[in-house]
């Protein structure tokens, strides 16, 4: 490995970034495995590619906020780390790809120059914290959400209670009603909402969550406080902390505590979590998103528009105007949400005089500019048209959402990346009209995991295969129905029928067609699906799926010119399970180091929750030795004391090993309390080597 230099200022990302470095050295002298390897990386926004050999990094942006300097600093590091593209994603995140796992520590110590973040963009922790993109602009808003996402951001971060989840969390914040950002998918959805008194608050969703088996959240608070936002966050987390499933991966997120418990003793778990929490209220500084520094005003004189059709159709669909008196919101159309860094920074140099210095990811993968003033319009048309970024359509029929697919992905089934530019361009030739129509949305995933977030859209495609004969082919499910209803209701799509995917553009002009003939006039897409039922579009596509007459360009993928091979590497959006016995002790005494200096620190909770996981990790590896594998960190407490504490192989002083550990939410997090609870927990560790020694010996 090169020599790895850092010159930041923060100290704790410092130690953050030299950690990741020493972790990659010990993983290639063997000293970690696997494993242990992978999950500690993701957790850093590290993420295997398809490719053998390279990584993908995540660069998580709150709320997806970033500034001209941080675009061109991530910009700067994909060139010399990367492949020279950024990628923008559903989570409002930039994704770089090609990347040499020996040379992410000083990647990563590069954008923190300019506070951009890997930290916990992947792997099992609260991933990146989202939010209408609108919020701080939109004209019906009721106020602005963008530091309550920056305020959870930022108190989640490094935080102890979500670095070693079951899987991953996922926080959502509307801007209004009608819940652009779409609290009912996620774990945590909030919109805002006043009350009566004027006082500020929201309504919250709970549980939800797509991947292949989509959920909706539960509506579970009409109107929180804000200053129980970060409070009953956390208790939330901390319920799936300790009851979420950790060995089977395809269950182990929140909305499969709520089915597997029930929605009131969830809620009732979590009331109880309360007591340890680090804060029963907490104020939200709504000053911390500073307004951008604006454009100044000035004169541009008489500006000749390169393309008069398309700037009418881009002011129409791609303009709005924000809440602020002469201030208007402008969309970039991305296609494939892929941005060349040479044209990044050119598209930065447009803007620095023409928009105000915030650009927000949209979660179709798109971009909104703030503070554009109106004499501007042509002169920023023009520059985008150079940049061909001056798409009209945004967020319309004719903008595809779609993940990577098999371009990088591991899981990836089917290309979604080529079809989604084919998709678009069968619209901008043969349906140019429904570049106004933002009531219906196309999303396509690779896989059925829902990266693409096909399951809620008005029509989607998720990457799959059939089999003829002894011949796989690609195909995609085609999922009809899904979409925002609005103020924390959705649908999921249905599952239609699954067609080869080189039929999947006939598809398309199948559905549009009939629903120009046959829908009802000012008929939403929803309605007009809803009035005709499923089997009706079954019957219609059903000769699409025909596979006596496939020909030979059925088994070429889109963007390929050789036969398809089904080829799914492992996955690890949710992280790996870790049930290596030494991995797990080696574990407990990096925790209980981390509960030593946040003890130092004054940092009770942090300290307390450390010792908490000094507890699991050591009890499941001695429950690992007699071959019990519990899925939860309930399940540790009560299997430890049945194998060990019942038994008296294990002695705990007349406690039982439950009630040891759940003192954790019994006590408020007092230094006392802190001083008491990690000492027990160092014990134990003591023991439990002891006791380990033990067993190897005999």
């Amino acid at each position: 490995m090169q020599s790895f230099r850092t010159e930041l200022e923060n100290p704790v990302v410092e130690q953050d970034i030299i950690n990741l470095e020493k972790k990659i050295r010990e993983f290639r002298e063997g000293k970690i495995n696997d494993e242990k390897f992978r999950s500690l990386r993701l957790a850093r926004g590290i993420y295997g590619q398809r490719q053998p050999g390279v990584q993908m990094v995540r660069i998580k942006l709150p709320f997806g906020k970033v500034t001209f300097k941080q675009l061109l600093r991530i910009a700067e590091v994909s060139d010399e780390y990367a492949s020279r593209n950024l990628h923008l994603t559903t989570r409002q995140d930039i994704q770089i790809h090609y990347v040499s796992l020996d040379r992410t520590p000083q990647l990563w110590a590069d954008l923190e120059k300019d506070d951009v973040t890997l930290r916990e963009a992947c792997g099992n922790t609260v991933r990146n914290v989202t939010a209408s993109p609108t919020a701080g602009i939109d004209p019906n808003e009721p106020f602005d959400v963008s530091p309550y996402a920056y305020g959870t951001f930022d108190y989640l971060l490094r935080n102890p209670v979500n670095q070693d989840m079951p899987r991953k969390f996922k926080i959502s914040f509307s801007a209004n009603d009608q819940d652009t950002a779409f609290s009912f998918i996620h774990d945590l959805g909030f919109i805002p909402k006043i009350n009566e008194k004027g006082e500020r608050g929201f309504k919250v969703m709970l549980g939800g969550g797509l991947g292949a088996q989509p959920i909706l959240a539960n509506i579970v608070e009409e109107f929180l406080p804000e200053d129980q936002l970060i409070p009953y966050t956390e208790s939330a987390i901390r319920v799936f902390d300790r009851y979420g499933e950790r060995n089977n991966r395809n269950k182990a997120r929140f909305k499969y505590v709520i089915q597997k418990y029930g929605l009131e003793e969830v809620l009732r778990l979590m009331q109880v979590e309360r007591t340890a929490n680090k804060t029963k209220s907490y104020k939200i500084d709504i000053e911390a998103v500073e307004v951008p520094a604006l454009p100044a005003e000035q004169q541009f004189g008489d500006v000749t528009i390169s393309n008069p059709l398309g700037y009418e159709q881009w002011l129409a669909t791609n303009v709005f105007e924000q809440k602020q008196k002469g201030f208007y919101g402008v969309y970039i159309k991305v296609q494939t949400g892929d941005i060349p860094t040479d044209k990044a920074r050119k598209l930065v140099a447009l803007l620095q005089p023409l928009a105000g210095d915030e650009i927000r990811v949209t979660q179709n993968q798109g971009l909104l500019l703030k503070y554009v003033r109106k004499e501007a319009f042509a002169t920023l048309y023009n520059g985008l048209a150079e940049l061909g970024m001056a798409a009209p359509g945004f967020d319309s029929v004719a903008d595809v959402t779609t993940c990577p697919g098999t371009d990088t992905c591991n899981l990836g089934i089917s290309n979604s990346m080529t079809f989604a530019r084919v998709l678009e361009d069968l619209i901008y030739n043969e349906y140019e009209d429904l570049i106004y129509n933002r009531d219906i949305t196309i999303k396509i995933s690779g896989c059925m995991n829902s990266c693409g977030q096909h399951s809620m859209a008005h029509i989607g495609f998720h990457g799959s295969s059939l089999k003829a004969g002894a011949k796989v082919l690609p195909s995609m499910q085609v999922m009809l129905g899904g979409g925002v209803v609005g103020d924390g209701v959705g649908r999921a799509g249905d599952r239609v029928i699954k067609i080869p995917a080189k039929r999947a553009t006939q598809v398309l002009r199948d559905l549009l067609d009939d629903y120009k003939a046959n829908s009802i006039e000012n008929e939403l897409f929803n309605d007009y699906y809803d009035r005709q039922g499923k089997d009706y579009f079954y019957q219609m596509l059903k000769p699409l799926a025909d596979l006596t007459t496939l020909t030979d360009e059925d088994f070429v993928d889109w963007g390929h010119v050789e036969s398809y091979e089904k080829a799914i590497g492992v996955g690890e959006c949710a992280g790996v399970v870790i049930d290596l016995v030494a991995t797990l002790l080696y574990e407990s005494d990096e925790k209980l180091e981390w509960a030593n200096e946040s003890f130092k620190g004054g940092a009770w909770a942090d300290a307390i929750y450390h010792s908490y996981n000094v507890f699991i990790n050591s009890a499941k590896a001695l429950l690992l030795d007699k071959g019990v594998n519990s899925s939860t960190q309930i399940g540790i407490m009560k299997e430890f004391d049945a194998q060990y504490v019942a038994t008296g192989e294990f002695a705990l002083n007349g406690d039982n090993f439950n009630e040891l550990v759940t003192q954790i939410n019994q006590h408020e997090p007092s230094e006392e309390f802190a001083t008491r609870y990690k000492a027990l927990a160092t014990e134990f560790l003591a023991n439990v080597k002891a006791k380990r020694e033990t067993v190897l010996q005999s």
